[in-house]
């Protein structure tokens, strides 16, 4: 038996809004019209998604984020508290650039900070950590370790989320892992 979703009585969902099975939305969180949130996420305070975003299955988004419209979380995506995501470069609020908006992609597993910042239109690679207060202006590659601002590859992460070595191997699980022109990979 697969559990509903559970909404807080604060939380306002607009019409057109698809939720997944064991999906919990707390308070005072919004998901606007088109968005759709996979299965077993978590949504936190004060959280506000859409229109017509796409937010993958087990994913966990905390309190305070905003997701505007052209970002896509893959499954298995931390979002940490406050972290902000743009949808234009270039904003003024006496200019509309409704048609500029550029989409972000945050791919499987990945990991962005506290108070990260994300400028619209890059891609966080699969199992990229971005640390706390990063300002992330380009692609991170798949495993890839950024941090400051602006943000700098330092380094490569694990599916598991710890730091590598020069050997690639995973000090939590042992899993190897191998260069690609994409970042690195798990060696499965």
């Amino acid at each position: 038996m697969t559990a509903a979703p559970f909404l807080h009585p604060t939380a306002a969902i607009d019409d057109g809004v698809e939720i997944g099975a064991g999906t919990r939305v707390w308070h005072f969180a919004h998901l606007l019209s088109g968005t759709a949130v996979g299965r077993n996420c978590v949504i936190g305070q004060n959280v506000m998604i859409g229109p017509d975003v796409i937010v993958g299955n087990d994913c966990k988004i905390q309190n305070n984020v905003a997701l505007y419209k052209g970002v896509t979380l893959e499954d298995d995506v931390f979002c940490g508290p406050s972290c902000v995501f743009t949808n234009v470069l270039r904003p003024r609020a006496f200019v509309n650039r409704r048609d500029e908006f550029s989409p972000t992609l945050v791919r499987r597993g990945a990991t962005i900070g506290a108070n990260a910042t994300v400028v619209c239109g890059v891609t966080i690679g699969r199992y990229a950590m971005i640390g706390a207060g990063a300002v992330v202006t380009h692609d991170v590659p798949d495993h890839g370790l950024a941090i400051g601002t602006p943000a700098r590859l330092v380094g490569w992460v694990s599916r598991a989320g710890e730091r590598l070595g020069e050997d690639l191997i995973c000090p939590r699980t042992g899993e190897r892992h191998v260069k690609t022109e994409n970042g690195i990979s798990c060696d499965d």
